[in-house]
């Protein structure tokens, strides 16, 4: 780690708050929450932890190096794979900002562990993390797989765009009642729809929605039965 005089640099960083691509944390006193935000932002777009910076923007400042250890352990020990991360110490005002860089995985997904010693992934939505939806795993595995996905368009997929098409989103749970289809079915749905575009997600505290992809052509799909896209 590098010690650097500040800049505007930091400033600047300071002044955009949080966002989906920046937490601030006034101090680290538990690897297993770090894990959580490092987890969060590398599967989603990357990002940067502030380290002894309030939620306010002011600035306290780390008090030892032991921060650094407890953001290692974080990331090698309660993150699964482990993350990869870089560092850089600001000084201001007499008080040191230790600044944490993850970049998007291509290991998706990445998983922390809780209290509990459970494994949980998550997302970076706005300035919050959020527990990864079953569907956002499902796709990622099925993108880090050489087999591609097989897709019939039935009665269930059309039912699925039909009703989007008339209303601005739906939860699997509904899907589920409203199509009159399991879990297994509506999860594999709505997996090969992701990876094909046709639909979004979108995670908010709510909850998880699916919305229709505005751009996609439906008579491209009524192609497809049995193949791998």
């Amino acid at each position: 780690m590098n010690l650097i005089v500040l800049s505007t640099y930091l400033y600047k960083l300071i002044q955009e708050g949080e966002h989906q691509q920046q937490d601030f944390k006034y101090c680290i006193n538990d690897s297993k929450k770090i894990a959580k935000s490092l987890v969060a932002f590398a599967n989603t777009d990357g990002g940067r932890l502030l380290v002894g910076i309030k939620d306010n923007g002011k600035i306290a400042g780390i008090r030892t190096e032991e921060e650094f250890y407890m953001v290692e352990a974080a990331a090698k020990i309660y993150s699964n794979p482990p993350i990869n991360f870089s560092t850089q110490q600001w000084q201001v005002e007499g008080k040191t900002v230790l600044e944490i860089k993850i970049e998007p995985s291509d290991q998706k997904p990445h998983f922390a562990r809780d209290e509990n010693g459970k494994w949980l992934a998550y997302l970076r939505i706005g300035d919050e993390n959020y527990l990864a939806h079953k569907i956002h795993l499902n796709v990622w595995k099925k993108r880090n797989s050489q087999n591609g996905i097989h897709f019939t368009y039935s009665e269930h997929e059309k039912f699925l765009i039909d009703y989007l098409q008339n209303n601005p989103s739906i939860t699997i749970s509904k899907f589920i009642r409203h199509a009159h289809v399991s879990r297994m079915k509506a999860e594999e749905v709505l997996t090969n729809f992701v990876i094909m575009d046709v639909i979004k997600m979108k995670t908010e505290k709510d909850g998880t929605f699916f919305e229709i992809n505005k751009m996609f052509d439906e008579t491209v799909l009524k192609k497809f039965k049995n193949k791998p896209v």
